[in-house]
């Protein structure tokens, strides 16, 4: 069983370093701390019921897995800054940023998946000695922030511009939010497919093929396709077999 949280989980402390599966749960704001509280609530069952002593009376194995700022094609929710960015930009409006400076661990949506999907695959193969806390995050080590996000979409949109009309910078969203994959990296032999320019190239096609009127369902196979074909030319685990 894999668990999916969030890397809010972890008490911010404005570190410039990526947090780890073991540094101290809970955040300020009431999202974090319920991801946070989600992940005591695992970790709890993983105890009194489906310990790594008992599992061959049980046979379950339950992992939590924490995931950066994940990005991708067909994302309209609200309030979210990639797919407020594109819809701005479709409709030829300027971009609006809350907070260009703030830093986060953008990563496409399949890279996440990857790790899910390995990391199922290693409970399934291996049982309890994976059953505990992963994060996976982006391949970039130096910081992204919100304003280099949306520029960078702009400039791939080929039109644009982008406003800070109402700073937010003193409210309780945290600056500063990095994720460390070393964990999955050294046991998993999982890493990132993508960099930040990989992933917002592959959102800005996705949303002028959506413009266009292709076939949504067809695109999307097609950025699987060549997500899977990087990551089989870095010979990672998870690949299929051509």
């Amino acid at each position: 069983l894999v668990s999916i949280t969030t890397d809010k989980v972890y008490r911010n402390q404005g570190w410039l370093w990526g947090y780890r599966e073991n540094d101290l749960l809970g955040d300020a704001d009431p999202y974090g701390a319920s991801k946070a509280m989600a992940e005591l609530a695992i970790e709890s069952y993983r105890r009194s019921f489906f310990s790594k002593g008992t599992y061959e009376e049980h046979g379950v194995a339950i992992a939590s897995a924490r995931a950066g700022n994940v990005i991708g094609g067909g994302d309209f929710a609200d309030f979210r800054l990639v797919p407020d960015c594109m819809q701005a930009l479709m409709a030829g409006e300027p971009v609006s940023i809350r907070n260009p400076q703030s830093v986060r661990p953008w990563q496409h949506v399949l890279e996440p998946l990857s790790g899910y999907l390995l990391l199922g695959m290693m409970l399934l193969e291996e049982g309890p000695s994976h059953a505990e806390a992963w994060n996976f995050g982006p391949a970039e080590k130096e910081n992204v922030t919100t304003r280099m996000v949306v520029e960078k979409l702009i400039a791939l949109w080929g039109s644009g511009s982008w406003d800070n009309p109402e700073s937010t910078e003193d409210k309780a969203e945290s600056a500063l939010l990095r994720l460390s994959w070393e964990k999955a990296a050294n046991r998993l032999n999982w890493q990132p497919v993508y960099t930040i320019d990989d992933a917002l190239g592959e959102i800005s096609d996705w949303f002028k093929a959506y413009l266009d009127n292709q076939e949504m369902y067809t695109v999307c196979q097609d950025h699987i396709a060549a997500y899977v074909q990087r990551a089989r030319e870095k010979e990672l685990p998870w690949t299929p077999k051509e």
